[in-house]
């Protein structure tokens, strides 16, 4: 019997990575723990992959390349249709790399600021150009980056959804969001409010998993952290889950964690200590 020519050493090297990334974060996963599940020696594992970032580049490869096909298919394309096409192309991407995407959730800053990471800047980029439309105002763009995060955090924290539901969720989702009222009593349409001050976003995060990153959120002051009326106090199974591997890879504060459930940093605290 002869093996699947697909089954090389590079993929089984893969495949191990992405499991084991996924049961204990980047961070804590060793080059030498890869070769011990595959019972090859640390020296196979760097001749196919030199360093441990070229691991996590390779698995977001798939990913990368099928967004880069979408935005370059949707940029044909007519204004309208334009959006639609990256908008339902990019769920149907998503759930089409659910594993890597989680994955990638917690551990884009470890890419570095190598090709790939440049590459996702372009996609967040092209994306929110591509759904804002042309000259597009400040709710528009608005709008656009919150279309996308609708478009790829539910499957990171609902993963025990099947695809055919989520999609059915998400894609009413955005919809209601595009084309809900857009008064805004606040200030003109294209006008910041007075006062307000611009926070640090990461590109590279928006374009695939998180386009509002929690480290952008306003948060500073009792006021801030205060819970809001409706804020709920417990954690579902899988957003527990998802706090305590955001928490055991050490990219997101409580404060953060706490912003991207939308709970208080009280419930996220009693989640994480009762692990």
């Amino acid at each position: 019997m002869t093996a699947d020519p697909a089954d090389d050493t590079r993929t089984r090297i893969l495949r191990a990575a992405l499991d084991l990334f996924a049961e204990h974060g980047y961070q804590r996963t060793s080059l030498r723990q890869i070769g011990e599940r595959l019972r090859l020696t640390k020296t196979a594992i760097l001749y196919h992959f030199p360093a441990k970032e070229n691991l996590l580049a390779a698995l977001v490869e798939p990913l990368v390349a099928d967004l880069e096909a979408l935005l370059d298919t949707a940029q044909t394309q007519p204004t309208e249709r334009a959006r639609w096409t990256v908008l339902e192309g990019w769920v149907d991407i998503m759930l089409a790399h659910r594993r890597p995407l989680g994955m990638l959730f917690h551990d884009i800053a470890l890419i570095g600021r190598g090709d790939t990471y440049h590459r996702l800047i372009v996609i967040a980029m092209r994306a929110n150009d591509l759904i804002a439309g042309p000259d597009a105002g400040r709710r528009e763009r608005v709008r656009a980056v919150q279309a996308v995060a609708s478009c790829s955090d539910p499957i990171v924290f609902f993963t025990d959804v099947s695809d055919e539901v989520l999609r059915a969720d998400m894609l009413d989702g955005v919809r209601r969001l595009l084309t809900a009222p857009t008064a805004d009593p606040a200030g003109p349409p294209d006008a910041d409010p007075a006062g307000a001050t611009a926070h640090p976003t990461d590109p590279a995060a928006a374009a695939l998993a998180h386009p509002n990153r929690p480290d952008a959120a306003p948060g500073g002051g009792a006021e801030a952290r205060r819970r809001r009326p409706g804020r709920p106090r417990a954690l579902g199974r899988e957003q527990v889950e998802a706090a305590r591997r955001m928490h055991a890879a050490g990219t997101h504060s409580v404060d953060a964690i706490a912003a991207t459930l939308g709970v208080s940093r009280a419930t996220v605290y009693r989640h994480l200590v009762g692990q």
